[in-house]
């Protein structure tokens, strides 16, 4: 299953968006409003849990800086990544876009890509403020 939510533009530099991603503590600002749990868990990963969802820990998976950011499920229940693609359009302007990849059957699919698109709408409408 494949998501991708709309596109942003910030008025910062790829490199600072990049920089601003790569630390899993700022995701802390992005998550959205019914984030019922926030919790860092080391350095390069973090546990949050939605309103009525189960709690899911991304990690650091791989930085391309400045381009790209990708976090992925530490566990292999729910297996997906979660990657910033983030585009230099002027020296401090830059685009972002997040995609969602995860390996689920199709009922779970169905389940999930409602709160799913939802919740990577809540990240990129935050992005647009830091």
């Amino acid at each position: 299953m494949n998501l991708t939510s709309k596109t942003v533009t910030l008025d910062k530099s790829a490199q600072e968006v990049c920089d601003f991603l790569s630390d899993v503590k700022n995701f802390e600002q992005l998550m959205p409003e019914n984030t019922a749990k926030f919790e860092l868990i080391g350095d390069q990963a973090f546990v949050f849990a939605l309103k009525g969802m189960p709690e899911i820990a991304l990690e650091l998976k791989e930085i391309n800086a400045p381009s790209q950011v990708v976090l992925g499920a530490k566990s292999d229940k729910l297996p997906f990544t979660l990657t910033a693609n983030i585009e230099e359009l002027e020296a401090s302007k830059s685009a972002t876009t997040l995609e969602f990849e995860g390996d689920f059957n199709a009922m779970m699919a169905m389940m999930i890509k409602g709160p799913i698109n939802s919740f990577l709408g809540a990240l990129t409408d935050n992005l647009q403020n830091i």
